[in-house]
């Protein structure tokens, strides 16, 4: 195995983003083990390794990202809005709702907007893509 460096870092993290992007959530998330074990405090790895775990149907790791990511950046329109996408598949509609209403609340997007019931009811259920 090769050794791991900054620059294999990178490389996995691009990788997992074009795995997650041909629809193999499970092998981005082999990838962003490696480079969240060696970076903990990077955000985009972490974002982009719930994304994997929602993907690959596996919720409460997702859920867990999510939380440390907001913990990280409580700003973050779209953490909350995918943490309220995993709630609400594991039928925690009431707490996805909190979280639906937050990201629409800082950021406008038509997406959170529905989600939140700001604007209509939503029908948009399904894949997170930011």
């Amino acid at each position: 195995m090769p050794e791991s460096s900054p620059e294999t870092h990178v490389i996995d993290f691009r990788a997992a983003e074009q795995l997650l992007a041909a629809r193999d959530p499970r092998g981005a998330i082999r990838l962003l083990d490696s480079v969240i074990a060696a970076h903990p405090e990077n955000t985009a790895a972490r974002l982009l390794r719930a994304r994997a775990f929602f993907l690959s149907a596996q919720l409460r790791p997702a859920e867990l990202e999510f939380q440390i990511v907001l913990e990280r950046e409580p700003d973050n329109a779209f953490a909350h809005f995918a943490l309220g996408r995993t709630l609400e598949r594991a039928n925690r509609s009431d707490e996805a709702l909190r979280h639906f209403r937050l990201a629409a609340a800082l950021e406008a997007r038509p997406e959170f907007l529905r989600a939140a019931r700001f604007a209509g009811e939503d029908t948009g259920k399904g894949e997170l893509s930011s």
